[in-house]
C-alpha cells in the first residue's frame, strides 16, 4: 500500500498536517512564518511528519503578437509589477522506500517493515542511536529532542489495521493525497500525468514511481510539476547501505586474516 501525491491539485491548505498531528499525537510546532512564506513548519521531522511546502516562482509573462510580453494574466497567478508568480504546493511524507536504509541500520529491530509494505518506527523499542537520521537519503527521520528517540511516518499503521485510510489522505478535500494499492496509484499517476501534458502541461512528471530506481521505488510517490530539487527533493536517490553487505564482508575477512597472523606469531614464538 502507498501514497500517490498528486501536487498538481494541492491547495497548500495543511489539512493533512492538521489530520495527521491530531490523529497520531504528534507535538504541536511553535508558529514560524519562515521570513515571508505561508510554510510554517520548514521540513519532515520528528514532529511534522507531513510537510506541505510553499514554493513562489516568478513566471516570465506571455509573449503576445503584438509585443514582448501580453498585458493579461492568467487566473489563480498573481503579478507583481511585470512578473507573474505561480505558487507550486506539494504535501512531502516519508518515502516508505522499498529499499529502505534505516531498516538495515537499526540495532533494535526498532524499525520494522509491516504487512503493508510500509516503514514504521516502534518507538517503545527505539534506543535513540540515531543511525537511521543519517542512512535516510530523503532527510527524514528525526530524533525528538525531548527523549532522543526517533519518529517519522507511519502511513497510519493503526488506521490501515483497522480497515481505514491513513488520517491526512482522509482530510485532503482535493484528492492530492491518495491511498491505495501502489500498482493501481503507478498506473493511475501515468494516467494523470499523460492528461496534463496534453492539456498543455509538458513540466508535468512522477517521481519515485519506479521500482527500478535507486531505492527500488518509493511507497510514496509524486507528481511534480517541476524539478525535484525546486521541491527539496534528490534528482536520484540511492539506498545510503548499497554498499553494507560488501563493507562486512571485507570486515570478516579483515578479521580473520588478523587472527590468523596472530595464531601464525604465536606458533612461531614456541
Amino acid at each position: 500500500m502507498g501514497f500517490f501525491t498528486d501536487t498538481s491539485v494541492c491547495i497548500g491548505c495543511k489539512a493533512c498536517e492538521v489530520a495527521c498531528k491530531e490523529w497520531n499525537n504528534v507535538p504541536a510546532d511553535q508558529h514560524d512564518l519562515l521570513g515571508m512564506s505561508y510554510d510554517n513548519t520548514g521540513a519532515l521531522g520528528a514532529n511534522t511528519w507531513r510537510h506541505v511546502a510553499f514554493i513562489e516562482q516568478p513566471v516570465p509573462p506571455p509573449a503576445s503578437p503584438s509585443g514582448p510580453a501580453a498585458s493579461t494574466v492568467d487566473i489563480g497567478m498573481p503579478s507583481f509589477g511585470d512578473t507573474d508568480v505561480r505558487w507550486l504546493m506539494s504535501s512531502d511524507v516519508c518515502k516508505h522506500c522499498t529499499h529502505a536504509a534505516c531498516l538495515d541500520v537499526c540495532p533494535t529491530g526498532a524499525l520494522f517493515r509491516t504487512e503493508f509494505d510500509t516503514v514504521v518506527v516502534q518507538a517503545d523499542v527505539c534506543n535513540g542511536c540515531g543511525y537511521c537520521v543519517p542512512a535516510c537519503p530523503y532527510g527524514v527521520i528525526e530524533k525528538r529532542e525531548e527523549d532522543g528517540r526517533a519518529f517519522k511516518c507511519t502511513m497510519c499503521y493503526d488506521r490501515l489495521g483497522a480497515g481505514m485510510e491513513p488520517a491526512c489522505a482522509k482530510a485532503c478535500p482535493t484528492d492530492s493525497i491518495q491511498f491505495g494499492e501502489l500498482d493501481e496509484l503507478r498506473a493511475r499517476a501515468a494516467e494523470r500525468v499523460s492528461t496534463l501534458h496534453e492539456e498543455g502541461v509538458p513540466e508535468a512528471r512522477l517521481y519515485g514511481h519506479d521500482p527500478d530506481d535507486g531505492v527500488g521505488g518509493d511507497g510514496a510517490f509524486f507528481l511534480l510539476l517541476d524539478e525535484p530539487e525546486v521541491y527539496g527533493l534528490p534528482p536520484d536517490p540511492v539506498v545510503t547501505t548499497r554498499h553494507l553487505a560488501g563493507m562486512w564482508k571485507r570486515a570478516a575477512g579483515a578479521a580473520l586474516g588478523v587472527a590468523a597472523a596472530v595464531a601464525l606469531s604465536f606458533v612461531g614464538s614456541r
